[in-house]
């Protein structure tokens, strides 16, 4: 039988420490909606451009399309860039065009030429124009899903910090019970992620906390798998807070905080519960998304420490990956790189990626 949890029915103010904004919540929304912003300002031009065109398109049969290449990643996600080169009322136009689809094609494509008949400046490749919706459904969908999860963050972290302002008034307090999602004990530190799933109330929101000096959650039981604890709404505010096994996030007379819990007198904690398919240490969201975005930042940091190397310090031209990451660098800098290589290499054959039409020459 489950004990009950009877407290004093008076205000108590909680202390901010009671709920805790996770890490990941300072640093991940910066690089989340830095990434949005840089698909945005990588794609989005060329997305405009051809839906430009798509007005009065005018394809030209007499146009040069050079260093045509498409690469598909992840299966799916197809990017091709493309050197348009062509002669319109005697003016020459020099571009390049890259476009980035969604597709299950397998194969090479075949593409035209295609310029705005309003607009000669403005050229893009048919295949641009013939994925056109289909590249702004994957813009969109890619900026939406990178801006909402760092907004969303934001936003996280917010409600955070307003009920731990809200904490500090007293106000009654109501026992719920919470499911435990996550925990991973460090340095005599347990970090807790649990949610409010089985209370009356059910918001389904999740809450972190650390608890220190050997504290423990209060646990009452298992379901489905996941361990059960007490946690106290504080008024209205919208998390609960996680109770610890003494009591001592909550300001008690030794009186009250005995009488309170001798009915758990006889229950088990965290660490001797048994619970099948619940580790005694596992990893929470939190701490996964931590390790993700930190590889991610990593093999950025790495990638773009390798290409300054390549670039400026390598003995040969021809080194890869370093062409490779070169090439896939924005304009400016792939421009900057190699000018760099051909600061001194620039007697010998031009590398992939700073190549000319000819394959040889540097452009």
């Amino acid at each position: 039988m489950t004990p009950t949890l009877h407290l004093p029915n008076r205000p108590f103010s909680l202390a901010r420490d009671v709920i805790s904004i996770p890490r990941a919540y300072f640093w991940s929304p910066p690089i989340i909606l830095a990434l949005a912003a840089f698909l945005l300002f990588w794609e989005g031009p060329g997305v405009y451009r051809d839906f430009r065109i798509s007005q009065n398109p005018l394809v030209l049969e007499d146009g040069n399309i050079q260093d045509g290449r498409c690469t598909t990643r992840k299966a799916i996600l197809t990017d091709c860039k493309a050197r348009l080169v062509y002669n319109v009322n005697g003016q020459t136009y020099d571009t390049k065009v890259e476009v980035m689809f969604v597709d299950f094609h397998v194969g090479d494509y075949e593409t035209a030429l295609v310029i705005s008949a309003d607009h000669p400046e403005l050229a893009t490749i048919s295949l641009g124009l013939d994925k056109l919706w289909n590249r702004i459904i994957t813009l969109t969908l890619f900026s939406l899903a990178l801006g909402g999860l760092g907004i969303g963050t934001i936003f996280l972290a917010l409600r955070i910090l307003r009920v731990k302002s809200q904490l500090r008034r007293p106000a009654l307090l109501k026992v719920v019970p919470v499911e435990i999602s996550a925990f991973d004990r460090k340095h005599n530190i347990l970090s807790v992620t649990y949610n409010d799933k089985v209370s009356t109330d059910k918001t389904g929101r999740s809450a972190y906390t650390r608890m220190k000096q050997g504290a423990e959650p209060l646990i009452v039981g298992e379901a489905n798998g996941k361990l059960l604890a007490l946690a106290v709404r504080h008024g209205n505010t919208g998390l609960p807070v996680l109770l610890d096994d003494r009591l001592q996030r909550v300001a008690l007379t030794d009186d009250e905080r005995n009488a309170a819990l001798a009915p758990f007198a006889n229950h088990a904690s965290i660490d001797d519960t048994p619970v099948i398919g619940v580790p005694k240490k596992t990893m929470s969201a939190w701490k996964g998304l931590q390790i993700f975005f930190g590889t991610l930042l990593l093999l950025i940091v790495g990638m773009f420490g390798f290409w300054l190397w390549y670039v400026t310090t390598s003995p040969t031209q021809f080194q890869s990956p370093g062409m490779d990451i070169n090439d896939m660098m924005p304009a400016p800098l792939n421009r900057w790189g190699c000018d760099q290589l051909k600061k001194r290499f620039g007697e010998d054959r031009a590398p992939f990626g700073c190549a000319a039409a000819d394959h040889m020459s540097w452009k």
